[in-house]
């Protein structure tokens, strides 16, 4: 019996220098908005936009800008899958065999795709309607499974939010530049609202009684990659170290 009593001493011993060990060799755990944290918010913004120096998810950069609102809607959108799709995918990273993480990290962003054509179909069927299959092409949008692939799958949930977020920011920034550019000198108005006046026969009032007209070339989309073009070069003009040198 003291053998046994002398040997659970023992254990719990062992059990308390392995504990002090593991507290010991513990890294100091990462404030929420450390540095690090920060960066992965601002550089999508800026350096390492994923339109203009990444040039992912450019297809609806061109096709949905000529409203502001379809830009806002699908800012938000994209904001909404890649937020809850990178927190899914960095809580199931360990859980998930490499060999089907791409069949996985699909069945994730569809099913969020899916939540989301839904709520616009339900609350906005006219926005819905115009955004068309945009909306859905989200499953396939490289900055989604871009971001799913290369940070979610190897971070923890906290870095991933904030990867999400930034890079949904520096999707959502330039696609509402590029509306509000299209719908002010394409159609005279911003979110609907006329800005210069009106322009429908024989009821014209502001700038167009002096005989201003509309640019109809804004609202083609190549007038969408014209102003993505200039985007990109007074980035690039700002910035000399995100010139590419061949």
């Amino acid at each position: 019996m003291f053998v046994t009593i002398y040997r659970l001493f023992q254990i719990i011993e062992k059990l308390r220098v392995m504990s002090e060990d593991v507290k010991k060799t513990k890294e100091p755990s990462e404030p929420l908005f450390s540095k690090k944290n920060k960066k992965l918010v601002t550089d999508p913004l800026t350096d390492n936009n994923p339109i203009t120096i990444q040039v992912l998810g450019i297809c609806s950069a061109l096709a949905i800008t000529v409203q502001v609102e379809q830009g806002v809607v699908m800012s938000a959108a994209v904001l909404f899958v890649l937020i809850f799709g990178n927190v899914i995918i960095s809580l199931l990273r360990n859980l998930i065999p490499s060999r089907i993480r791409i069949i996985v990290q699909l069945v994730v962003v569809a099913s969020l795709v899916i939540i989301v054509d839904q709520l616009l179909a339900a609350f906005l069927p006219d926005v819905s309607e115009k955004l068309s299959v945009f909306v859905g092409l989200i499953i396939t949008n490289c900055i989604i499974m871009g971001r799913f692939e290369a940070f979610a799958m190897a971070n923890k949930p906290w870095p991933s939010f904030m990867d999400a977020l930034g890079n949904s920011f520096g999707y959502a920034w330039i696609l509402i530049l590029v509306s509000i550019i299209r719908e002010l000198f394409g159609s005279g108005s911003l979110y609907g609202f006329p800005i210069f006046g009106s322009a429908l026969p024989g009821e014209e009032w502001g700038i167009y009684t002096m005989g201003y007209m509309n640019n109809n070339m804004m609202i083609l989309p190549p007038m969408a990659l014209i102003i993505v073009g200039i985007i990109i070069w007074i980035q690039r003009s700002r910035n000399k170290a995100l010139i590419e040198e061949h």
